[in-house]
């Protein structure tokens, strides 16, 4: 099908449905009735070929094709809003950053790296957490425009993907001031026996920082398996315990003194990724951040 032969106003109306999730509510706020809209969204599936909805009850769900043609759609429309911003002279256009980050990733990092877009008056940002897998689906389908992760990820002639390293940090041992006072853990060896809380198993370091210990002949007491950085930070603060964590989850209790490192597993790195689907349209924001790291 060519271009010529795509509808944008058969789309808008698809857009307004896919996004609200209910026939009757567009109609009304479109001014249409709702047999006049279905049949528009018909046309523009004739000219697919596929369907693009699905009905769950009285709820209309997107269908393989459907999500992948409203996450175009999407993209579209946010560039007709921001274009018409530049045109009528009132702002730079309003623009949107959709970012997806894996559930382990720290949330101190996120916020770091995203620190330079935050006095935008013109920018929104949508971000979302969830398993690697699920985001690099919606990454392909157009719904995100960058994943950030703690792993690398292979790309494929199916799922072409590009990789880039922003960051890496060295895994520390941290414990709460009060407890470990001048204490110190010079390397594996001296967690033998000692209370800690660690990434869970699908933390990228986790499987790194087990082989260590084998490696080192010690078995420390694993008092938590933690996958959400934010939780093993308030363990760390509020348990005794020691944790093994990148220092960027626990800035801030760091710089006020709550926190300490108590040693360096120099051996171990978490590394941060930024994931994008290449040849694709990338918002001005997402170029910007990544050509600074």
């Amino acid at each position: 099908m060519g271009l010529s032969r795509l509808n944008f106003h058969h789309l808008h109306y698809f857009w307004r449905v896919a996004k609200v999730g209910h026939l009757s509510k567009v109609a009304a706020e479109m001014h249409v009735s709702q047999s006049a809209l279905s049949a528009q969204i018909r046309q523009l599936e004739d000219r697919i070929g596929e369907p693009l909805f699905s009905r769950e009850g009285r709820r209309l769900t997107l269908t393989d094709t459907g999500k992948l043609v409203y996450g175009y759609a999407d993209r579209i429309f946010d560039l007709g809003t921001e274009l018409m911003g530049r045109l009528n002279g009132q702002n730079p256009g309003q623009s949107k950053l959709r970012i997806g980050s894996v559930s382990t990733l720290s949330r101190n990092y996120q916020e770091n790296w995203l620190r330079p877009l935050l006095s935008d008056p013109n920018l929104t940002l949508t971000l979302e957490s969830g398993l690697l897998e699920g985001l690099l689906d919606r990454l392909m389908q157009h719904e995100l425009d960058v994943v950030l992760a703690n792993e690398a990820v292979p790309t494929s002639p199916d799922r072409p993907l590009h990789c880039r390293l922003l960051a890496s940090q060295v895994m520390s041992v941290v414990g709460a001031t009060d407890v470990w006072g001048k204490r110190t853990i010079k390397g594996p060896k001296d967690l033998q026996d000692v209370e800690i809380a660690l990434p869970g198993p699908r933390h990228a370091v986790r499987a790194q920082f087990d082989a260590l210990c084998v490696s080192a002949g010690v078995t420390p007491k694993v008092r938590a398996e933690v996958d959400d950085m934010a939780m093993l930070r308030l363990l760390t603060r509020d348990s005794g315990w020691l944790a093994l964590l990148p220092e960027v989850v626990v800035q801030d209790e760091l710089r006020n003194g709550q926190l300490k490192v108590v040693g360096a597993l120099k051996e171990l790195k978490e590394r941060f990724y930024a994931i994008t689907a290449p040849h694709r349209y990338q918002p001005q924001a997402l170029r910007s951040l990544i050509s600074t790291n």
